[in-house]
Protein backbone atom coordinates (compact mmCIF):
# COMPACT_ATOMS: atom_id res chain seq x y z
CA UNK A 1 0.00 0.00 0.00
CA UNK A 2 1.02 3.59 -0.36
CA UNK A 3 0.23 7.23 0.33
CA UNK A 4 0.02 10.17 -2.03
CA UNK A 5 1.53 13.56 -1.21
CA UNK A 6 0.24 16.56 -3.14
CA UNK A 7 1.49 20.11 -3.49
CA UNK A 8 0.97 22.95 -5.95
CA UNK A 9 4.68 22.86 -6.79
CA UNK A 10 7.93 21.46 -5.48
CA UNK A 11 7.80 23.05 -2.03
CA UNK A 12 5.84 20.04 -0.82
CA UNK A 13 8.99 17.98 -1.21
CA UNK A 14 9.80 19.31 2.28
CA UNK A 15 6.85 17.22 3.49
CA UNK A 16 7.82 14.31 1.22
CA UNK A 17 11.35 14.32 2.65
CA UNK A 18 10.17 14.37 6.27
CA UNK A 19 7.69 11.52 5.75
CA UNK A 20 10.20 9.44 3.77
CA UNK A 21 12.80 9.81 6.50
CA UNK A 22 10.38 8.87 9.27
CA UNK A 23 8.77 5.96 7.36
CA UNK A 24 11.49 4.41 5.17
CA UNK A 25 9.35 1.39 4.20
CA UNK A 26 6.33 3.43 3.12
CA UNK A 27 5.59 3.74 -0.60
CA UNK A 28 5.15 7.45 -1.36
CA UNK A 29 3.91 8.99 -4.60
CA UNK A 30 4.38 12.74 -4.85
CA UNK A 31 2.49 15.04 -7.21
CA UNK A 32 3.61 18.63 -7.76
CA UNK A 33 1.49 20.72 -10.11
CA UNK A 34 4.49 22.73 -11.32
CA UNK A 35 2.76 23.88 -14.51
CA UNK A 36 0.12 25.78 -12.53
CA UNK A 37 2.04 26.91 -9.43
CA UNK A 38 1.36 29.05 -7.43
CA UNK A 39 -2.10 28.15 -6.17
CA UNK A 40 -2.02 30.97 -3.65
CA UNK A 41 -3.21 33.54 -6.19
CA UNK A 42 -6.09 31.36 -7.45
CA UNK A 43 -9.76 31.47 -6.49
CA UNK A 44 -11.24 28.90 -4.12
CA UNK A 45 -13.05 27.11 -6.96
CA UNK A 46 -9.91 26.93 -9.09
CA UNK A 47 -7.84 25.58 -6.19
CA UNK A 48 -10.42 22.85 -5.58
CA UNK A 49 -10.56 22.01 -9.30
CA UNK A 50 -6.80 21.78 -9.78
CA UNK A 51 -6.27 19.82 -6.57
CA UNK A 52 -9.02 17.34 -7.42
CA UNK A 53 -7.55 16.73 -10.89
CA UNK A 54 -4.12 15.94 -9.46
CA UNK A 55 -5.39 13.68 -6.68
CA UNK A 56 -7.59 11.88 -9.20
CA UNK A 57 -4.46 11.01 -11.19
CA UNK A 58 -2.74 9.51 -8.13
CA UNK A 59 -5.81 7.55 -7.04
CA UNK A 60 -6.29 6.07 -10.52
CA UNK A 61 -2.66 5.00 -10.86
CA UNK A 62 -1.79 3.77 -7.35
CA UNK A 63 -3.41 1.81 -4.54
CA UNK A 64 -3.38 4.60 -1.95
CA UNK A 65 -4.28 4.23 1.71
CA UNK A 66 -4.21 7.95 2.43
CA UNK A 67 -3.54 11.33 0.87
CA UNK A 68 -1.47 14.12 2.38
CA UNK A 69 -2.29 17.60 1.11
CA UNK A 70 0.99 19.40 1.67
CA UNK A 71 -0.24 22.59 0.01
CA UNK A 72 -1.64 25.05 2.56
CA UNK A 73 -3.87 26.75 -0.02
CA UNK A 74 -5.41 23.39 -0.95
CA UNK A 75 -5.62 22.39 2.74
CA UNK A 76 -7.53 25.60 3.40
CA UNK A 77 -10.17 25.02 0.73
CA UNK A 78 -10.24 21.49 -0.71
CA UNK A 79 -9.97 18.99 2.16
CA UNK A 80 -13.69 18.41 2.72
CA UNK A 81 -14.53 17.93 -0.96
CA UNK A 82 -11.56 15.58 -1.42
CA UNK A 83 -12.68 13.37 1.49
CA UNK A 84 -16.14 13.04 -0.05
CA UNK A 85 -14.95 12.37 -3.60
CA UNK A 86 -12.20 9.85 -2.89
CA UNK A 87 -13.42 8.14 0.30
CA UNK A 88 -9.89 8.03 1.71
CA UNK A 89 -8.23 9.60 4.75
CA UNK A 90 -7.11 13.06 3.61
CA UNK A 91 -4.62 14.82 5.87
CA UNK A 92 -3.95 18.54 5.61
CA UNK A 93 -1.24 20.68 7.14
CA UNK A 94 -3.45 23.21 8.94
CA UNK A 95 -4.44 21.18 12.02
CA UNK A 96 -0.96 19.79 12.83
CA UNK A 97 0.57 23.22 12.31
CA UNK A 98 -1.90 24.79 14.73
CA UNK A 99 -1.28 22.14 17.39
CA UNK A 100 2.47 22.59 17.12
CA UNK A 101 2.23 26.39 17.30
CA UNK A 102 0.05 26.37 20.40
CA UNK A 103 2.45 23.97 22.08
CA UNK A 104 5.45 26.11 21.12
CA UNK A 105 4.35 29.68 21.89
CA UNK A 106 5.09 31.06 25.35
CA UNK A 107 3.41 34.44 24.86
CA UNK A 108 0.30 33.33 22.94
CA UNK A 109 1.22 35.70 20.12
CA UNK A 110 1.50 33.91 16.78
CA UNK A 111 2.18 35.10 13.24
CA UNK A 112 0.86 33.06 10.32
CA UNK A 113 2.71 33.60 7.05
CA UNK A 114 1.33 32.09 3.86
CA UNK A 115 0.01 32.68 0.38
CA UNK A 116 -2.79 35.14 -0.25
CA UNK A 117 -5.27 32.26 -0.55
CA UNK A 118 -4.25 30.75 2.78
CA UNK A 119 -4.36 34.09 4.57
CA UNK A 120 -7.70 35.07 3.01
CA UNK A 121 -9.22 31.74 4.02
CA UNK A 122 -8.55 32.49 7.73
CA UNK A 123 -8.06 28.74 8.16
CA UNK A 124 -5.32 29.12 10.77
CA UNK A 125 -6.98 31.83 12.92
CA UNK A 126 -10.30 29.98 12.84
CA UNK A 127 -8.70 26.75 14.03
CA UNK A 128 -6.54 28.47 16.66
CA UNK A 129 -9.54 30.38 18.04
CA UNK A 130 -11.47 27.12 18.45
CA UNK A 131 -8.72 25.73 20.68
CA UNK A 132 -7.26 28.83 22.32
CA UNK A 133 -9.54 31.87 21.97
CA UNK A 134 -7.22 34.15 23.95
CA UNK A 135 -4.29 33.66 21.58
CA UNK A 136 -3.45 36.73 19.51
CA UNK A 137 -3.02 35.89 15.83
CA UNK A 138 -1.43 37.99 13.14
CA UNK A 139 -1.39 37.09 9.46
CA UNK A 140 0.89 38.16 6.63
CA UNK A 141 0.63 37.11 2.99
CA UNK A 142 4.08 36.56 1.46
CA UNK A 143 3.39 36.16 -2.28
CA UNK A 144 7.02 36.47 -3.33
CA UNK A 145 8.31 33.65 -1.11
CA UNK A 146 7.08 30.87 -3.43
CA UNK A 147 8.77 32.20 -6.58
CA UNK A 148 11.94 32.89 -4.56
CA UNK A 149 12.03 29.25 -3.46
CA UNK A 150 10.97 27.86 -6.85
CA UNK A 151 13.85 29.79 -8.43
CA UNK A 152 16.31 28.42 -5.88
CA UNK A 153 17.00 31.85 -4.33
CA UNK A 154 16.24 30.92 -0.71
CA UNK A 155 19.80 31.72 0.43
CA UNK A 156 20.11 34.82 -1.76
CA UNK A 157 20.07 38.46 -0.68
CA UNK A 158 16.65 38.85 -2.29
CA UNK A 159 15.30 36.31 0.23
CA UNK A 160 16.70 38.33 3.14
CA UNK A 161 15.17 41.50 1.73
CA UNK A 162 11.71 39.99 1.43
CA UNK A 163 11.88 38.27 4.84
CA UNK A 164 12.56 41.66 6.40
CA UNK A 165 9.79 43.26 4.35
CA UNK A 166 7.17 40.75 5.43
CA UNK A 167 8.18 39.94 9.03
CA UNK A 168 9.70 43.11 10.48
CA UNK A 169 6.34 44.76 11.38
CA UNK A 170 5.54 41.86 13.74
CA UNK A 171 8.84 41.01 15.40
CA UNK A 172 8.17 42.96 18.61
CA UNK A 173 4.71 41.41 18.96
CA UNK A 174 5.22 37.67 18.47
CA UNK A 175 7.37 34.73 19.53
CA UNK A 176 6.15 32.07 17.09
CA UNK A 177 5.71 31.94 13.31
CA UNK A 178 3.68 29.30 11.50
CA UNK A 179 5.29 28.59 8.14
CA UNK A 180 1.95 28.40 6.36
CA UNK A 181 3.28 27.17 3.02
CA UNK A 182 5.37 24.10 2.24
CA UNK A 183 7.88 26.21 0.34
CA UNK A 184 8.71 28.26 3.43
CA UNK A 185 10.80 25.69 5.36
CA UNK A 186 13.48 26.32 2.74
CA UNK A 187 13.60 29.88 4.09
CA UNK A 188 14.06 28.79 7.73
CA UNK A 189 17.79 29.37 7.66
CA UNK A 190 17.37 32.92 6.35
CA UNK A 191 14.56 33.74 8.80
CA UNK A 192 16.51 32.34 11.77
CA UNK A 193 19.63 34.26 10.77
CA UNK A 194 17.69 37.53 10.77
CA UNK A 195 15.42 36.74 13.74
CA UNK A 196 17.12 34.05 15.87
CA UNK A 197 14.65 34.31 18.77
CA UNK A 198 11.62 33.33 16.70
CA UNK A 199 10.09 29.87 17.02
CA UNK A 200 9.39 28.53 13.52
CA UNK A 201 6.63 25.93 13.16
CA UNK A 202 7.05 23.54 10.23
CA UNK A 203 3.90 21.54 9.45
CA UNK A 204 5.89 18.88 7.61
CA UNK A 205 7.17 17.72 11.00
CA UNK A 206 3.88 18.19 12.85
CA UNK A 207 1.94 16.02 10.38
CA UNK A 208 3.92 12.88 11.29
CA UNK A 209 1.71 12.18 14.34
CA UNK A 210 -1.39 12.22 12.13
CA UNK A 211 0.20 9.66 9.82
CA UNK A 212 1.15 7.41 12.73
CA UNK A 213 -2.44 7.44 13.94
CA UNK A 214 -3.64 6.02 10.60
CA UNK A 215 -1.75 2.75 11.15
CA UNK A 216 -0.77 2.55 7.49
CA UNK A 217 0.56 -0.70 5.99
CA UNK A 218 4.32 -0.65 5.40
CA UNK A 219 6.08 -2.47 2.57
CA UNK A 220 9.63 -3.74 2.28
CA UNK A 221 10.28 -1.66 -0.83
CA UNK A 222 9.69 1.91 0.27
CA UNK A 223 9.08 2.88 -3.34
CA UNK A 224 9.21 6.59 -4.16
CA UNK A 225 8.17 8.42 -7.33
CA UNK A 226 7.74 12.14 -8.02
CA UNK A 227 5.21 13.41 -10.56
CA UNK A 228 5.34 16.94 -11.97
CA UNK A 229 3.31 18.70 -14.64
CA UNK A 230 6.21 20.80 -15.95
CA UNK A 231 9.97 20.49 -15.60
CA UNK A 232 10.89 23.98 -14.46
CA UNK A 233 14.44 25.32 -14.49
CA UNK A 234 14.89 24.97 -10.75
CA UNK A 235 13.18 21.58 -10.41
CA UNK A 236 16.19 19.28 -10.53
CA UNK A 237 18.23 21.50 -8.21
CA UNK A 238 15.52 21.54 -5.56
CA UNK A 239 14.66 17.88 -6.10
CA UNK A 240 18.28 16.94 -5.49
CA UNK A 241 18.30 18.99 -2.27
CA UNK A 242 15.01 17.63 -0.93
CA UNK A 243 14.62 14.19 -2.51
CA UNK A 244 18.07 13.14 -3.72
CA UNK A 245 18.01 10.72 -6.64
CA UNK A 246 14.29 9.91 -6.34
CA UNK A 247 13.00 9.23 -9.88
CA UNK A 248 10.46 11.56 -11.44
CA UNK A 249 8.08 11.65 -14.38
CA UNK A 250 6.26 14.45 -16.18
CA UNK A 251 2.51 14.02 -16.59
CA UNK A 252 -0.10 16.03 -18.48
CA UNK A 253 -3.31 17.16 -16.88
Amino acid sequence: MAIGVFDSGIGGLTVFRTIAKEFPKLDIYYFGDTARVPYGIRSKDTIIKYTTECIDYLVKHYNLEAIVIACNSASSYAIDSLKIKFNLPVLGVIDPGVRAALTTTKTNNILVIGTKATVNSNAYPNKINQISPLTKIYQQACPLFVPIVEEGLFNHKVAETMVKEYLSPYIDKIDTVILGCTHYPLLKETISKLYPDLNLVDSSIAILDDLRNLQITFNESGKRLIHITDKTQSFETLKNILAGNTPFKIVSM
